[in-house]
């Protein structure tokens, strides 16, 4: 394992506002473009099958951006390739309020796909070489706070804007632009920058660091679980659309404002430790929530599952800078995407196959499960 020696330079404040203002910005523009591209294709005629292939076009955008990845920063500094990365986002969603062509869709949709996984790869890995250890788990706390708010931000423009006539594409577009603007003013002042990988190193960083994978995996997991099938587990149950409509922002915004709070703790507490509070809290939100009833407690477990998951992630994130550095930083970075791309498949399409052959309470508690199998798996790795 290649050790960070615990570090005690002054942070790198530009890089660090770069990076949150710059995944705060796509997570805005991919919670509004996530719906709004299936609202406009299925409003156009388009069956669920070739909307599904529009989204597997995304996916593929994400795979091949971090086999990539080496060549592009041997080639690239990683700050460059971030902004290039965002102009890139805004022509992709410009594109999408210019043309109704389907085929110009998908390569729109591919693009958007490649460029989103370098914002987030790259940013991860620059956002832990600018930062001290001291101050890693709130900063990471607060990049997943924008995060999270982002994704949750970004729906509430669909009534607003409409789903017609690609109003919401084009002021998505302009506002990547702007931010990419200020992204780059930013980086003037910056003095760290991630070194270039490769594609060699994302492997070696799995052989190394599998628990760090396996948290992010199974955050992807349990958290797109959460945002798609639980709320089709509660109409099942008898609760109303509203409800489980409900149910998703409730399950977003206390994750956003937790973040900052859970960095506190990583920065205090042993950050393991943290971690695996954080799976437990959210294998037994999944466990207890078949036999609640009441709504108000059901949403007030679904607050608590949401927050306890992304934790994870927040911790993966934190551990992976306290952990590495240099090159195998961004090949962490690299990995996390390709754990969290696996994770949130297998937790959109298992659970729901579940759900389908046992009825609607195997849905959670199989999720339950699996969260309760690494949270053992982490707590026997701790004792060791």
């Amino acid at each position: 394992m290649q050790s960070s020696s615990p570090t005690v330079f002054s942070p790198d404040w530009p890089a660090i506002a770069a990076v949150i203002l710059g995944v705060t910005a796509f997570s805005v523009a991919q919670g509004l473009t996530y719906p709004l591209i299936s609202l406009t294709l299925e409003a156009r005629g388009f069956s669920p099958g070739l909307i599904g292939v529009n989204a597997l076009a995304f996916a593929g955008g994400l795979a091949a951006s971090t086999l990539l990845l080496g060549s592009l920063t041997a080639r690239w500094r990683a700050d460059r390739l971030i902004i290039a990365s965002l102009v890139g986002c805004s022509l992709c969603l410009a594109t999408f309020a210019a043309t109704g062509s389907f085929a110009v869709w998908l390569v729109a949709r591919f693009l958007l796909g490649f460029f989103a996984s370098l914002i987030f790869m790259l940013g991860e890995a620059w956002l832990n070489s600018a930062c001290p250890d001291r101050l890693r788990g709130r900063v990471s706390g607060f990049y997943g706070a924008g995060m999270c708010a982002g994704f949750a931000a970004g729906p509430l423009a669909i009534p607003l804007l409409g789903s017609e006539g690609g109003l919401g594409f084009a002021m998505t577009a302009v506002y990547l632009a702007i931010v990419a603007f200020a992204t780059a003013m930013l980086m003037f002042s910056t003095r760290t920058v991630p070194e270039p990988s490769s594609t060699g190193d994302v492997f070696r960083f799995f052989k190394a660091a599998p628990l760090l994978a396996g948290m992010v995996f199974v955050f992807g997991f349990a958290d797109i679980a959460a945002i798609s099938a639980m709320p089709v587990y509660f109409v099942k149950m008898g609760h109303s659309e509203a409800f489980a409509a409900i149910s998703v922002t409730v399950l977003a915004l206390p994750t956003a404002i937790a973040q900052p709070f859970i960095g506190v703790l990583l920065d205090k507490l042993p950050r393991e430790r943290v971690a695996l509070a954080a799976v437990t809290v959210a294998a037994a939100s999944y466990l207890i929530l078949p036999s609640m009833e009441s709504e108000p407690a059901i949403l007030a477990v679904f607050a608590l599952m949401g927050t306890a998951t992304f934790s994870l992630y927040t911790c993966a994130l934190t551990m992976l800078g306290e952990r590495y550095n240099g090159a195998m930083l961004v090949a962490g970075a690299a990995a996390f995407a390709l754990a969290y791309a696996a994770g949130s498949g297998a937790g959109s399409s298992i659970t729901g196959a579940i759900m389908e052959a046992g009825g609607p309470k195997a849905g959670p508690l199989s999720v339950g499960i699996g969260l309760t199998i690494f949270t053992a798996a982490l707590f026997f790795a701790r004792r060791r």
